[in-house]
């Protein structure tokens, strides 16, 4: 009996204390606003993901904060990286939809991409992405193997991102002759540029993002989907083929593994380093049951939106994976993706 009251009494010192925390979180959010920086301009899919969440998780975080969408383009979506991790507030009220690559990103552009991705604090993401390489139909070009013979131009939102390290890849891997050219703002601008005739293709385009941003490109063939950039070929995308499939050995496996590994965070939603671990358990919580809120899930199939969340802890594994590789496969994948 003794060992029951004993039980019972634990069980309420932990409610009580949860109960508290979740006062005290929601005395902490009530009255103020979460900033929301996305690294791409308005109009694409990072855009999007990042609106749709800032619209419907407030009703999930404790005391019930706004949530404000900020576009900070620049360097292939570095600048709202450094941002969130030199500048922001390191208290919640600051969150970025950061560029997938983020994990991967010091490795291959230690210049600029000054932090530690490990320091940051994922909330989740809410899918994970395939990426192809696409042209536009009147080129002519209907295979990959097309391009080891002719040259073509791609745009890119920086020669760093997936939009420039994807292609630069390909031609490094399999000896294609793609010409990137960047500088384009966001992803939506290398779109409109491919569909005016300023660039030929487009490579490093989420598969996702397409189907429900282009889908009557897709649907009238305006687009030949040339190639596909995963650990894993899209389930819908059978027949088109995947850059792993080119691997000539086990280190070029390896490296394309730390290369695609961010495809599995495909649209994280990151805290910056130094939030209290309780506030960062908090909003982690609050994404999670946003994933589940029926209002969120009907307007993300409206938008045309995958929703198949990664968890923030999920997240935290695959950037603790991508820093066990050892140096000779980084060396590799740097080689994979050096401009030539």
């Amino acid at each position: 009996m003794l060992r029951k009251y004993v039980a019972l009494g634990l069980l309420c010192a932990l409610g009580c204390s949860n109960a508290r925390a979740q006062t005290s979180e929601a005395e902490f959010f009530a009255g103020k606003s979460i900033t929301v920086l996305i690294g791409y301009a308005a109009g694409g899919t990072y855009d999007a993901t990042g609106r749709l969440l800032a619209r419907h998780m407030p009703r999930h975080i404790p005391g019930n904060p706004a949530m404000v969408p900020q576009n900070m383009p620049g360097s292939g979506g570095i600048k709202t990286i450094l941002h969130l991790y030199s500048v922001s507030p390191k208290d919640g009220t600051a969150l970025g939809m950061l560029s997938r690559s983020y994990p991967i990103e010091p490795v291959f552009n230690p210049q600029v991409a000054k932090y530690e991705p490990a320091r940051f604090n994922p909330i989740g993401s809410t899918s994970q992405e395939v990426s192809v390489g696409v042209i536009w139909h009147t080129h002519g070009v209907k295979s990959l193997q097309e391009l080891l013979t002719r040259q073509i131009t791609t745009g890119a939102t920086g020669a760093t991102d997936d939009t420039g390290r994807f292609p630069t890849l390909v031609n490094n891997l399999l000896g294609t002759k793609i010409k990137v050219i960047t500088g384009y703002p966001g992803g939506n601008d290398v779109t409109s540029a491919m569909e005016k005739g300023e660039v030929e293709a487009r490579f490093g385009w989420s598969w996702g993002s397409l189907k429900s941003r282009s889908k009557p490109w897709l649907d009238e063939k305006k687009i030949n989907i040339l190639v596909q950039m995963a650990l894993e070929k899209a389930p819908d995308l059978p027949d088109v083929p995947l850059v792993m499939e080119f691997a000539k050995n086990d280190n070029d496996r390896k490296a394309l593994e730390l290369l695609f590994a961010p495809q599995s965070v495909a649209w994280p939603l990151v805290a910056p380093p130094g939030v209290p671990p309780q506030r960062v358990a908090t909003l982690r919580r609050a994404f999670e049951a946003t994933m589940k809120d029926p209002a969120f899930v009907a307007e993300a199939n409206k938008l045309r939106i995958d929703i198949e969340p990664v968890t923030g802890e999920a997240m935290q594994k695959v950037v603790e994976r991508i820093a066990t590789f050892d140096r000779s496969v980084v060396e590799r994948a740097l080689a994979l993706t050096k401009l030539n």
